[in-house]
């Protein structure tokens, strides 16, 4: 013999309800006659404290969502605003007992955005490869099909060709770089690196990008630093990617100036690199680690830039759970500072 749940009205109907939507996770609301009788602490904290009692409308104000909540029909549907602008929302509405309705909110935001983040990188992935491969298709073409090129002409397209292919595979080895971080980002790191000695072989490496410049650089490495746990080779992409950025942007007249130093910095390991350069602007700053965003983008493409330096070095400070912190002032420079957890 089958025995009818209590009604929510009656008083056992109305603790059993409320012992039910407060086990959700979600903000969940039961509504009857177009009013909120009960609401579970995620609902209150998304929704208010006097939630209960209110007009649904007062606080659902989805024209669609309210058709089935007040119309007593189930659905589920993604909405847009019920609760913070531009918040997405997957809404389920349930009629049960007495005719009341069960409505669970489940926050989607996270996924939507990241869904977005998904399509712009592919869209700006294939704009930066597009563009270079136009040039190279076009100046093939036209090497292809006229045969009385002057030499010097023939030569200046071959040089161009060259150069956006070399372009494109940067893009593109940086593009599988990212990829390999970023399935690694869960595995901590378990080497012992000595960061002076990373110095040391980074600048080696980078002596004929740091002949095309016209400035000094200057390494201040302190004595006895103690070793930090890191992926030796990542944190050499790190400290590489930053001293081309600050030579490729930061040199830019006679006279200028990058700084590299590492110190110990509390219980932290601080490598630093600083150029005199002419600096990024305020509102840049919050973007300048997103993936192909340029400050200045003309500036970037032509010094050879493949706008995902400083993604890199993001995900890679992510990876070894350090911090990492950009300062710069427009007319007086730039300095990066990556703090590494040093060694038990």
């Amino acid at each position: 013999m089958s025995v009818a749940p209590p009604r929510i009205s009656d008083d056992p109907g109305r603790a059993f309800a409320r012992a039910l939507i407060e086990a959700l996770d979600e903000p969940a609301l039961i509504v009857e006659r177009g009013s909120i009788r009960l609401a579970n602490a995620a609902a209150h904290h998304l929704l208010g404290d006097g939630v209960e009692g209110r007009d649904v409308r007062l606080s659902i104000r989805h024209p669609q969502a309210l058709e089935y909540i007040l119309g007593h029909r189930a659905a589920d549907l993604d909405v847009v605003g019920i609760a913070g602008r531009g918040r997405s929302w997957r809404l389920h509405t349930r009629v049960i007992a007495d005719g009341s309705v069960l409505v669970r909110m489940i926050d989607r935001s996270d996924g939507v955005s990241a869904e977005k983040m998904r399509v712009d990188f592919v869209a700006n992935a294939s704009h930066e490869l597009r563009t270079p491969l136009s040039t190279i298709l076009g100046y093939a073409e036209t090497l292809a099909e006229e045969s009385g090129l002057p030499d010097d002409v023939r030569s200046g397209f071959g040089r161009t060709i060259r150069d956006e292919a070399g372009r494109m595979l940067r893009i593109i080895e940086d593009l599988m770089s990212l990829s390999r971080i970023e399935a690694d980002r869960f595995v901590a790191p378990q080497e012992l690196v000595d960061i002076g000695q990373v110095i040391t072989t980074v600048l080696a490496d980078g002596s004929r990008l740091r002949a095309r410049a016209e400035c000094e650089v200057d390494v201040t490495v302190a004595d006895g630093l103690p070793l930090v746990r890191g992926d030796r080779a990542q944190l050499a992409q790190l400290l590489d990617n930053l001293v081309a950025n600050a030579v490729r942007y930061g040199c830019d007249r006679s006279g200028a100036s990058i700084a590299v130093s590492a110190a110990i910095d509390g219980g932290w390991m601080a490598l630093t690199v600083a150029d005199t350069g002419p600096g990024i602007a305020k509102e840049h700053l919050p973007r300048v680690t997103e993936r192909f965003y340029r400050a200045d983008p003309a500036r970037s493409r032509d010094s050879g830039g493949t706008g995902l330096g400083l993604a890199i070095v993001k995900h890679i400070v992510e990876r070894h759970r350090g911090e990492l912190d950009i300062q710069s002032s427009t007319g007086v420079g730039t300095t990066v500072t990556v703090r590494l957890r040093i060694a038990d």
